[in-house]
């Protein structure tokens, strides 16, 4: 009987010394915050960058919310911004895995969360910012090239049919019509009117500036913005989970998968699986896209 009872006093000690060789992030006495990088416009699709989709992120965010012992998950965004609808599905999934897997979400803004790439942050419980780092533009932007003189000085005529009374609304190709501009804002104030009210209900009282400040589109540095209350403090990743989690916090970063097969099916889903003539034919419509992003990132001089 005593040496019964010896050995279930010896148990705990036994377990205790197995633990050591269990690997870290099994062990339940050592905190784990795992890191999604979001990096890049949104949206914005070229054959050799690829922009930030749900589609894209949606795996990587899922792994990191599953992973075990995750007291929370830190974001590191690092967007000037893109198209809204992508951003939004972005933020929708992280508080939507953030409820359903009961963590909290850290935010570290790198140079710039702006736009889109601000509206993703918003999904963090507590936004943290480099006081280099660049804020907001809480706005909605549009724009386009009229080539109407261009064409008629190389003797190009414009030849184009439609069905339907403004199908062929702001084609650059023809004059500008103040009634499709009309049009075209009006859209843009019910999405920027979407983005005002998801901020205002991600931030809530930690706003504090009036909407006329906030929502113009403006952006600001990262202790002004900490001010305007768009984000919660100036840290970096790794001193701020620290001092919260312990010196022995594991923060693994969980990137998407490299593999060769999901290498080329990731790359040739939907409308990329299209033949390389294709690809050949689409390039000067890449080149654009590739413009166009280098335009948002020198907007916030990056």
């Amino acid at each position: 009987m005593s040496e019964q009872i010896s050995d279930r006093a010896g148990l705990p000690s036994l377990i205790a010394s197995l633990k050591e060789y269990l690997p870290a992030r099994l062990r339940r006495d050592v905190p784990v915050v795992p890191v999604v990088r979001l990096s890049g416009t949104i949206g914005a699709i070229t054959p050799l960058r690829p922009g930030l989709t749900l589609a894209g992120v949606a795996k990587t965010l899922e792994r990191a919310f599953a992973m075990r012992n995750a007291r929370a998950v830190a974001l590191v965004i690092n967007s000037p911004g893109g198209a809204p609808v992508q951003s939004r599905q972005i933020y929708l999934r992280i508080r939507q895995l953030a409820a359903e897997k009961k963590l909290p979400v850290l935010v570290f803004v790198e140079d710039v969360a702006a736009s889109g790439g601000y509206m993703i942050a918003c999904a963090g419980d507590e936004i943290f910012c480099d006081p280099s780092s660049i804020l907001g533009s809480i706005g909605v932007v549009g724009g386009s090239f009229g080539f109407q003189e261009l064409i008629k000085k190389i003797g190009v005529e414009r030849r184009l049919y439609t069905a339907g009374e403004h199908k062929a609304m702001l084609d650059p190709f023809l004059p500008e019509d103040p009634d499709d501009v009309a049009r075209l804002k009006a859209i843009q104030r019910d999405i920027h009117a979407l983005f005002i009210s998801l901020v205002k209900e991600s931030r809530g009282n930690r706003l504090k500036g009036g909407d006329d400040v906030l929502f113009t589109g403006e952006y600001w540095a990262g202790e002004r913005s900490v001010s305007l209350g768009l984000a919660d403090g100036i840290g970096d990743l790794r001193s701020t989970l620290r001092a919260r989690y312990g010196e022995k916090v594991l923060m693994p970063l969980i990137a998407p998968a490299k593999g060769l097969l999901s290498g080329l099916l990731g790359r040739r889903s939907g409308a990329d699986a299209l033949a390389p003539v294709d690809g050949i034919r689409a390039l000067p419509d890449d080149l654009i896209s590739a413009l166009e992003t280098r335009a948002i990132w020198a907007k916030f001089g990056l």
